[in-house]
C-alpha cells in the first residue's frame, strides 16, 4: 500500500501539472479551452484509475496462485525484486519515457497556443495523462504481488487524493509549493522505501530458506518502537525497514543498498556532462 500510495501520487502530481499547462495556456491566452481541457483530463484520469485497478486485480488473482505453496519464500524473492525494481523505474526508465513523449507535449502546447483544438488534441491530452496511469500499474506490479486488492487499491486512491490536492493548489496559486522539492522528497523516500523492501526480503529469505536470522546478529534493541503486529508498527517496519528486532547486519543491508543506488542512478544523475 505504502508503495502503491507513493507512486500514485508522484505519477498523478506529474498528470496534473500537464494538465494545468493545458489550462494555463488557455486561460493566459483567452482561448476558452478549460472545458474541453478538463474533460479530457477526467478522461483520462478515469481510464489511469482503471488500469492501476485491473492490474492490482489480476495481481490478487494471481497471488491466490502462485503463494499457495512457500509463501514466505515467495514474498521474500519478491521484495528483493521489487526493492531493486522499483529503483530502476525512478531513476532510469521513468526519464527514457519521459524523454520519449517530450515531442508529443511539445507539440500539444503548440497546436493550443495555435488556438487549434480538435479531437487529435483532445486524444493526446487524454494520452499525456494515461501516462502516468501506465507507469503506475507498470512501477507497482511487482508489489502488488504481494499485498491484498483492497490495499493497493486504497493506496493509489490515496496518492491520487494527495496529489489532486497538491495540483489544485498550485494551479490556483492560493498555495504555492516548491514541485522540485517534492519530487526530490519522493525520490528519497522511493530509495528509503526500497532499501526496506531489499532489507526485509533478504532477511526473510534467510530465515525461511536457510535458518539464518539476522535480527540476532549483532542486535540493536528498539523495544521502544511498536510491535510490527500494531498498524502502527507494521507501518514504520514496512516504510523504513525498522522494527524491534532490528540488527546491524540488517542496517548493513540498507547501508549497502543506498550505496548502489546512488553510484548507479544519483551520481550519474550529479555528474556534469563532459563536452
Amino acid at each position: 500500500m505504502l508503495t502503491t500510495g507513493l507512486i500514485s501520487f508522484r505519477e498523478f502530481l506529474e498528470a496534473f501539472l500537464i494538465v494545468g499547462v493545458f489550462l494555463g495556456i488557455s486561460k493566459k491566452l483567452a482561448l476558452k479551452k478549460e472545458f474541453e481541457i478538463s474533460i479530457a483530463a477526467i478522461v483520462g484520469i478515469i481510464l489511469s484509475l482503471f488500469m492501476a485497478a485491473a492490474t492490482y486485480a489480476f495481481g490478487d488473482q494471481a497471488r491466490g496462485v502462485l503463494t499457495e505453496k512457500n509463501a514466505e519464500l515467495l514474498e521474500s524473492y519478491l521484495m528483493i525484486f521489487s526493492g531493486f525494481f522499483l529503483a530502476y523505474v525512478m531513476f532510469s526508465l521513468h526519464g527514457m519515457i519521459h524523454r520519449s513523449h517530450a515531442g508529443t507535449l511539445i507539440n500539444a502546447h503548440k497546436k493550443l497556443q495555435e488556438n487549434v483544438f480538435d479531437v487529435s488534441l483532445f486524444m493526446t491530452i487524454v494520452f499525456l495523462v494515461v501516462r502516468e496511469g501506465f507507469e503506475i500499474a507498470l512501477f507497482t506490479a511487482s508489489t502488488a504481488l504481494f499485498s491484498a486488492f483492497m490495499q493497493n487499491f486504497i493506496g493509489l486512491m490515496a496518492g491520487f487524493a494527495i496529489a489532486t490536492v497538491f495540483g489544485i493548489g498550485t494551479f490556483m496559486a492560493y498555495v504555492r509549493f516548491s514541485i522540485r522539492k517534492v519530487f526530490k522528497a519522493t525520490e528519497y523516500m522511493i530509495i528509503l522505501l526500497g532499501a526496506a523492501l531489499v532489507q526485509n526480503g533478504i532477511t526473510e529469505l534467510l530465515e525461511h530458506g536457510f535458518n539464518i536470522h539476522l535480527d540476532r546478529i549483532v542486535a540493536i534493541p528498539l523495544n521502544f518502537l511498536p510491535a510490527k503486529s500494531t498498524l502502527v508498527g507494521h507501518f514504520i517496519a514496512s516504510f523504513t525497514g525498522i522494527d524491534q528486532k532490528f540488527s546491524l547486519a540488517r542496517l548493513g543491508i540498507m547501508a549497502l543498498y543506498i550505496g548502489m543506488i546512488y553510484l548507479l542512478f544519483l551520481k550519474r544523475k550529479k555528474s556534469p556532462i563532459k563536452p
